[in-house]
């Protein structure tokens, strides 16, 4: 099946981690790329570093906290009109702070949840009232291996936010099945960014450039859902979901 090229990329929480390195994927294969993030310093050091990579792209950096909705809609609105049009939309924004549920870390938690799902669902919104318009494009959520059960301690919250943006993406795709608008769900394994550079041990964990090339490779293939690197995680997740919670609780 012939894939459509999706020039304009739009990518948020591109500042860092998997956000900028899925960026410099994109301009090595001649993509223009919107970009946005809290941290207006870090997109203009990386904006640099994308136009010395290929200098005939686009690139364009707005500020944008998630978690101001309203600053969502406004600044995918001003990348479609500055591009003239959006055709995929990477929602990459996150975090991973938290603890077990009952230890006085409710903050943590909240924050974890409201960005990780609320603030994608603002982003779903804006994303996909664009599409509608145009009918055209393709909407990228990024969830996680970790969606397909739930974790303990630091991990619970954020496990569940990841499976709420499967499903979201599920019900998305469902809803605008056999249209010209395409949806893919992408769930990384362990990829070392700065989220999880204080964590040791940790099994299977890729380099933040092979784990994004996983991603960029899985994205260009537009599938509706997909774990990455493929090895060992297409496996892997099925093997997580049927493994008993007393081995989970070891693990995590």
């Amino acid at each position: 099946m012939m894939v459509t090229k999706r020039q304009t990329i739009l990518i948020t929480g591109a500042s860092s981690g998997l956000g900028k390195g899925m960026a410099l994927e994109f301009a090595k294969m001649g993509r223009d790329l919107a970009l946005c993030a809290r941290r207006v310093d870090r997109l203009e050091l990386l904006e640099q570093e994308l136009l010395l990579i290929n200098p005939n792209i686009k690139v364009s950096t707005k500020e944008l906290d998630v978690n101001q909705h309203q600053d969502v809609f406004r600044v995918f609105d001003e990348f479609n009109s500055e591009f003239g049009q959006l055709d995929r939309i990477i929602l990459n924004a996150g975090m991973g702070k938290g603890a077990a549920i009952g230890t006085g870390r409710f903050e943590a938690n909240r924050q974890t949840a409201e960005t990780n799902f609320v603030a994608l669902l603002a982003q779903a919104e804006a994303a996909m009232a664009i599409f509608r318009k145009q009918n055209a494009g393709h909407l990228v959520t990024i969830s996680s291996v970790s969606a397909v059960r739930g974790f303990r301690r630091a991990m619970t919250v954020y496990a569940a936010t990841k499976a709420a943006v499967t499903s979201l993406s599920e019900g998305i795709r469902i809803d605008v099945m056999d249209t010209p608008i395409k949806v893919s769900c992408i769930h990384p394994g362990f990829i070392r960014t700065e989220l999880n550079e204080h964590v040791d041990k940790v099994p299977f964990i890729v380099d933040t450039k092979v784990g994004c090339r996983a991603m960029v490779a899985a994205i260009e293939a537009e599938k509706a859902s997909c774990f990455v690197p493929s090895w060992p995680w297409a496996v892997l997740n099925w093997l997580l979901r049927i493994t008993p919670s007393r081995w989970i609780r070891q693990m995590s």
